[in-house]
């Protein structure tokens, strides 16, 4: 007896027409391995068995592109409820943005590169001014805060990022980095440099978490000096 090898049906299968949210969803994958240095409009291509003329039907160029990833990276970042106090809503929003942006390689230095006019980037925009102008802030001053806090926790994650590439690339861990670190402000002729010298310990502080939360608080507490008193 014979045996005939299964061929399936003989119908070849329906491809998912390409569209921005495969190329979105394909691109952060790619950012992810890559990072941004390395993301190219050849690679996203490839990676999605496309010819470079496909993909150019939906993103015009790069800078389209990254806009695109950006706004990608926003929509995996969830809303806070609007509930609770401003400070608490404010404090919510800082922390997730920052896990957000560090969950993805180069995530913070694409959104810090990219003009923020994606429809979820917006979004998150959007909470923020709402929160601060729930606050009391004049218009101005809503929009300056807000302006600052974005800056504040996108370099802080984009800090971290830089970091933990240059550990890596040294082949050593954060702590092992830090502590070289303090050796060196410890060994610093204490005549020349005496601050530096006593402060040490707390400029290596291991504790990014720490240092997150103290800016946030810091920036809170201008926001608070900002808003109009109670009653």
């Amino acid at each position: 007896m014979s045996f005939v090898p299964y061929r399936g049906s003989g119908r070849p299968s329906r491809r998912r027409p390409l569209d921005r949210e495969q190329i979105a969803r394909a691109a952060l994958a790619l950012l992810d391995e890559v990072g941004l240095d390395g993301l190219t409009m050849r690679r996203l291509a490839e990676r999605l068995g496309v010819r470079a003329a496909s993909l150019y039907r939906h993103v015009r160029h790069k800078d389209e592109l990254l806009i695109l990833l950006a706004d990608e990276v926003s929509r995996e970042i969830p809303l806070v409820e609007p509930s609770g106090s401003w400070r608490e809503q404010l404090v919510a929003m800082a922390h997730q943005v920052r896990r957000g942006l560090c969950a993805h390689r180069d995530g913070a230095r694409l959104l810090a590169s990219t003009a923020p006019v994606g429809p979820h980037r917006l979004r998150h925009i959007e909470q923020v001014l709402r929160v601060l102008k729930s606050a009391g802030l004049s218009d101005a001053d809503a929009a300056r805060t807000a302006y600052h806090l974005n800056n504040f926790v996108t370099e802080f994650a984009a800090d971290e990022g830089r970091f933990a590439a240059a550990a890596a690339a040294m082949g050593v861990s954060r702590r092992k980095m830090l502590s070289g670190a303090r050796k060196q402000f410890q060994a610093l002729p204490p005549e020349e440099f005496p601050t530096l010298v006593a402060l040490a310990v707390p400029l290596t502080e291991d504790d990014p978490d720490a240092l997150f939360q103290f800016g946030v608080e810091l920036l809170l507490r201008g926001v608070t000096g900002l808003a109009p008193e109670p009653g």
